[in-house]
C-alpha cells in the first residue's frame, strides 16, 4: 500500500506540470553516463542516422538535452541507470521525473550492502541496468544470484540487458539468449524481469519465455532505431500476433543522442498495425501496471 502511495504522489506531480496535451509515457530505458558509449556510433549497426549529427558528451548538455525530450513528448517517468550511480542520483536531484537503478557490469564489483541501503531509503527502485552480457557473463551466471535475489526481497523489478545484438570482444552473443532468464525466475519466482530490446532477434524463445512466466516484460528501446524500421515492426509485429502485447513498454535507451528519444516514439506511433489501444499499452499502461501503479 505504502509503494502505490509513493507512486501515485510522483505521477502526480509529475503530470501537474507536465504538457497535458499529449498522453503520458514512461520510458522504461535511459542513461546517464557521458563515458561509456562515447566510441559509439548513434547508427551502429544498420540503424538510421538521418538528422543525428551531433553526439552529446558533456554532462549537463546530456541531462539538459534529454529533459527538453521529457517535456516535449511528456515522458512523466523515466528509469534511468549509468556507470556512476551518484551522477544518476543527481540527474534525479534535477528532475523527480527519473527512477534510477544500479548499473550491473561485474557482479564482483557491486556494493551490495550500499544498494540495499539505497533501496531501504528510496533511491533506488529498480534493478539495473544489468549489461554483465558485456563482461562474458549470462543473465542466469551465478555471481549475479545475490543481485537478484536482493530484488526479490524488496519486489523492484530487473532490467536485463538479453538481447543477440552488441559489440566489444567480450560481448557474446549467445549469452543473451532470452532461455537464459527462465533458469533465474525459476529461482525467484516473484521477480519481474525486463529484457532489453525484447530478446532481438530471438523471437520464438523470448515468446517461450513469457508465455511460461507472467513476470517476464520486454522493452522496445535501442531496437527502435538501431536496426532499419522494417526489420523493428517484423519483430514487433511477431511479438503482438504472439499475443504479448500487455508486457511490452517503451523505452529509449538515449545514451549520447537525445534525439533518439523522439525517433523511438514516432517508431511506436508510426507502426500501423497497432490500435490505438495498444501504442499506449506500450507508452504507458504496461509499466505502470510493471511498477503496480
Amino acid at each position: 500500500m505504502r509503494t502505490n502511495i509513493i507512486w501515485t504522489a510522483i505521477l502526480v506531480s509529475t503530470m501537474l506540470n507536465a504538457q497535458v496535451s499529449k498522453p503520458p509515457i514512461i520510458d522504461m530505458h535511459m542513461h546517464s553516463s557521458t563515458e561509456i558509449w562515447s566510441e559509439v556510433s548513434p547508427c551502429f549497426p544498420l540503424g538510421e542516422c538521418e538528422g543525428i549529427k551531433t553526439t552529446v558528451r558533456d554532462p549537463k548538455e546530456l541531462l539538459d538535452s534529454t529533459i527538453t525530450q521529457m517535456d516535449k513528448h511528456n515522458i512523466v517517468l523515466a528509469v534511468l541507470s549509468g556507470n556512476d550511480l551518484d551522477e544518476s542520483y543527481r540527474w534525479a536531484k534535477a528532475d523527480s521525473r527519473f527512477i534510477v537503478g544500479p548499473m550491473i557490469e561485474i557482479p564482483a564489483d557491486v556494493d551490495l550492502n550500499r544498494i540495499r541501503k539505497d533501496i531501504e531509503d528510496g533511491k533506488i527502485k529498480i534493478m539495473g541496468e544489468i549489461t554483465s552480457q558485456y563482461a562474458g557473463l549470462a543473465i542466469n551466471d551465478p555471481s549475479l544470484e545475490k543481485v537478484m535475489e536482493l530484488a526479490s526481497e524488496f519486489n523492484i523489478p530487473v532490467q536485463a540487458h538479453v538481447t543477440g545484438t552488441g559489440g566489444g570482444s567480450n560481448f557474446p552473443t549467445a549469452k543473451g539468449d532470452p532461455l537464459l532468464v527462465s533458469e533465474v525466475l525459476q529461482k525467484n519466482p516473484n521477480l519481474k524481469i525486463y529484457i532489453e530490446n525484447t530478446g532481438f532477434p530471438y523471437v520464438d524463445k523470448t515468446v517461450s519465455l513469457m508465455y511460461t512466466y507472467p513476470t517476464a516484460y520486454g522493452d522496445l528501446s535501442t531496437l527502435t532505431w538501431i536496426v532499419p524500421r522494417n526489420v523493428f515492426y517484423k519483430y514487433l509485429r511477431e511479438l503482438m500476433e504472439a499475443g504479448l502485447g500487455k508486457r511490452l513498454m517503451f523505452g529509449s535507451d538515449q545514451m549520447l543522442w537525445p534525439r533518439r528519444i523522439e525517433d523511438g516514439i514516432d517508431a511506436i506511433n508510426s507502426a500501423e498495425f497497432l490500435t490505438d489501444e495498444e501504442k499506449r499499452d506500450i507508452f504507458y499502461n504496461n509499466a505502470a501496471k510493471l511498477f503496480n501503479i
